[in-house]
């Protein structure tokens, strides 16, 4: 699994964050991903990310 994030679509709100510990929106108000290829067992946390961004700005490779 790999995390992708599109920085043209992120708007800083941050729901990725509260989800995960994976995501973290910085000081430039986009996200980061912290740990773009993460555990299976984080899958759930990191599929609840993606699905909460309200712009749609993140999305997971197999």
């Amino acid at each position: 699994m790999k995390i992708v994030a599109d920085l043209s679509k992120c708007d800083g709100h941050g729901m990725c964050e509260a989800m995960s510990e994976i995501f973290e929106v910085g000081a430039d108000g986009f996200v980061h991903i912290l740990n773009e290829s993460p555990d299976e067992a984080d899958r759930k946390y990191v599929l609840a990310a993606v699905e909460a961004c309200p712009v749609m700005a993140l999305s997971v490779q197999q």
